[in-house]
């Protein structure tokens, strides 16, 4: 019987109460809880753009940035995904090996990650030595528990070249229910899991050809054997509450489940297990790339000099694991790892025992984003309809795009960006409601007193903004660990609103009295009550917009390490090599051995830093006394001529 944790992450429970200057807040903490917070591999034929990390990237760096917050241990992890045939036709079309195209756009995607504050533990790829080892053993103890058949099936081939054409570079007709540009592997008009000998009129996406269909031998994962097993998690899942669409989505492929490839007819990429001496067989990219997830882990294990610390958040039933991801990758994360994982366990129909990794986890939630378009239409690089995240951050502040795609994103429906609307947003809301309250709290705190003031005695309009920002933490937490990440930032910026009219209603900026001035007086208790309130809104924003984050702490006399930003640093694949051993014909891979038998010292860039120390979810009181320097403003208004600049720059 499948047996899945159904136990239900406590947020941090603040307790609302009236607050007397210098007290510590009563903040109730839940016993630390591993998470797992495992982020879609980008893909490395190229750039990424603002969809994809609309996807993957924001959603995850801020619910991990709040769960460590909240007191959890919190390991977040992902790569760049290298294999498939897309890289060798990128490759080919550019006129360089495989392995240089992913080295070049591997440095492209870390580098645009780490500018945009993602906050990995590790952030690694895909053609390590560590990575191919962790594969292969996880294949071959699915393979031995029984749930890989071997089969003669047919093979789409490019009839120019002789190369396997991957399912999604075929394109054709659903035969379920009639939809064009249906791919071959999975139609997205109806939900239902295809085949390229699916389609009508099939043809290749790559140069219009149609494909010829040859017989090839191939490893499927028996999803049969596993649908019982997959039926009863689902079911739990959805009890648990995922997003609709998710579980639509996965119960959906259930209703036609059939074996699924696990190999392709490519020579770059992993070998299959005891198929090495077919040089033209390789583990499919999308069996290769979701164990990432666990060989991620392992790496990172290994990289702070204890192995075997991953199986906290692996193996400990407790530990709970958050998958992030745009909505094409639901059905790998929703039905295809889980169907792994419950392969490698032993859970299926023919049961079985899991190898060296030991009993693991499935996903405790798919978090699963819908697509962001750009002025109304769908992002496709190709036809030029794409706006990089470097191109991007060159020209606006990383803050900026991260509260857009915060608030405005696409977390349960389809999203527009455009040029207007973000404009609109980082003007009207970042700048002028919540970057202006900043700063005319600390101008009037510095030109009158140059110093956090001593309050006297609080009136009801102090009180009860106050309170309604220390009721703020527990709120917006609730909202964050669910995933209702709009909601909260919603949330936030009401609050941010309501501490701008208190700036109204109280007037500190029209009083000249000396009284007001003077110790207890009414302008140093509306004063400390505005930087009590910005402390607050500070850290609840926090995990959206980390850079402004240490920004805003600066300008109130803080260090500015509110939010721990990642690093790029560059490491030797023999430095793992040498602890997990080598792997097996796998020349492509960084660590691999020369002709000599020597390892090759190869160095590749990975995201990591130390998130340890950050402040707890809860207010932590402002002292007075504490110097206010003369601010310069953090957020940066944008002239509205911005809009038709960049609609001429992405119409060419």
């Amino acid at each position: 019987m499948l047996l899945v944790n159904l136990r239900v992450l406590s947020s941090t429970n603040t307790v609302p109460h009236r607050v007397s200057p210098g007290c510590e807040c009563r903040t109730k903490l839940v016993s630390m809880t591993h998470i797992l917070s495992a982020v879609a591999w980008p893909y490395a034929n190229g750039p990424r753009h603002i969809g994809h990390v609309a996807g993957f990237g924001v959603p995850s760096d801020v619910f991990s940035r709040h769960m460590r917050m909240a007191g959890h241990d919190v390991l977040m992890v992902s790569g760049t995904d290298e294999h498939g045939t897309p890289i060798l036709v990128e490759a080919e079309k550019q006129g360089k090996t495989p392995a240089q195209l992913a080295d070049e756009n591997n440095l492209i995607i870390v580098e645009d990650l780490v500018r945009l504050g993602l906050s990995y533990d590790l952030f690694t790829r895909t053609t390590t030595a560590n990575h191919h080892r962790v594969t292969r053993a996880m294949f071959e103890v699915v393979r031995d528990n029984g749930y890989m058949l071997e089969q003669v099936t047919l093979s789409a081939i490019s009839p120019s070249t002789g190369r396997t054409l991957p399912d999604r570079y075929i394109e054709g007709i659903c035969a379920l229910c009639g939809t064009a540009r249906a791919r071959g592997d999975q139609c997205d008009a109806c939900g239902n899991q295809l085949d390229p000998t699916d389609l009508i009129d099939p043809h290749s996406t790559i140069n219009g050809e149609t494909p010829e269909f040859v017989e090839t031998k191939h490893y499927f994962l028996d999803l049969p054997a596993l649908a019982e097993a997959l039926t009863q998690w689902l079911n739990q899942r959805e009890a648990a509450g995922w997003r609709p669409n998710v579980i639509s989505f996965a119960k959906n492929f259930l209703e036609d489940v059939r074996p699924r490839a696990m190999t392709r007819d490519i020579d770059w990429g992993i070998p299959v297990p005891g198929w090495e001496d077919l040089t033209t067989k390789r583990l499919y990219v999308w069996f290769d790339a979701v164990v990432g997830y666990l060989s991620a882990s392992i790496e990172w294990a290994h990289r702070i000099g204890d192995p075997e610390a991953w199986r906290a958040w692996w193996n400990d039933p407790e530990a709970l694991s958050y998958y992030f991801m745009g909505k094409d990758n639901i059905v790998f994360h929703a039905q295809i790892w889980p169907a792994e994982l419950l392969a490698y366990n032993g859970q299926g129909d023919k049961g079985g025992a899991p190898g060296e990794f030991g009993m693991l986890n499935l996903p405790t939630e798919v978090v699963s984003s819908e697509f962001l378009t750009m002025e109304g239409k769908k992002f496709a690089t190709s036809r030029g309809i794409v706006i990089y995240v470097r191109d991007m951050l060159d020209r606006y502040q990383p803050d900026a795009l991260r509260y857009f795609i915060s608030a405005a994103g696409p977390e349960t429906s389809d999203a527009d960006f455009t040029w207007e609307e973000f404009v609109r947003r980082t003007n009207n809301e970042l700048v002028a409601g919540w970057g202006n309250l900043v700063n005319r709290t600390a101008t009037m705190i510095f030109k009158r007193f140059g110093e956090i003031p001593e309050p006297g005695e609080l009136e009801p309009v102090d009180q009860v903004l106050l309170d309604e920002l220390e009721a703020g933490f527990k709120a917006t937490s609730d909202l964050i660990r669910a995933n209702h990440q709009k909601a909260a930032i919603a949330a936030i910026m009401r609050l941010v609103g309501q501490t701008n009219r208190y700036v109204a209603e109280t007037e500190p900026f029209k009083m000249k009295d000396e009284a007001d001035s003077e110790p207890g007086g009414r302008l140093r208790t509306v004063l400390w009550a505005l930087a009590q309130a910005v402390s607050d809104l500070n850290l609840m924003l926090a995990p959206f917009l980390p850079h402004g984050a240490n920004a805003v702490d600066k300008v109130m006399g803080g260090e500015g390490k509110v939010a721990p930003m990642p690093r790029l640093e560059w490491v030797e694949e023999t430095v793992l090599t040498s602890e997990i051993g080598a792997v097996e014909g796998s020349a492509e891979v960084a660590g691999a051995t020369d002709s000599s038998g020597g390892a090759v010292s190869k160095k590749y860039p990975i995201i990591t830093g130390n998130y340890k120390d950050v402040p707890s979810w809860r207010r932590h009181p402002v002292v007075p006394g504490t110097v206010i320097a003369k601010p310069s403003p953090i957020f940066q208004k944008l002239d509205v001529s911005v809009i038709e600049e960049e609609l001429a720059r992405y119409s060419k």
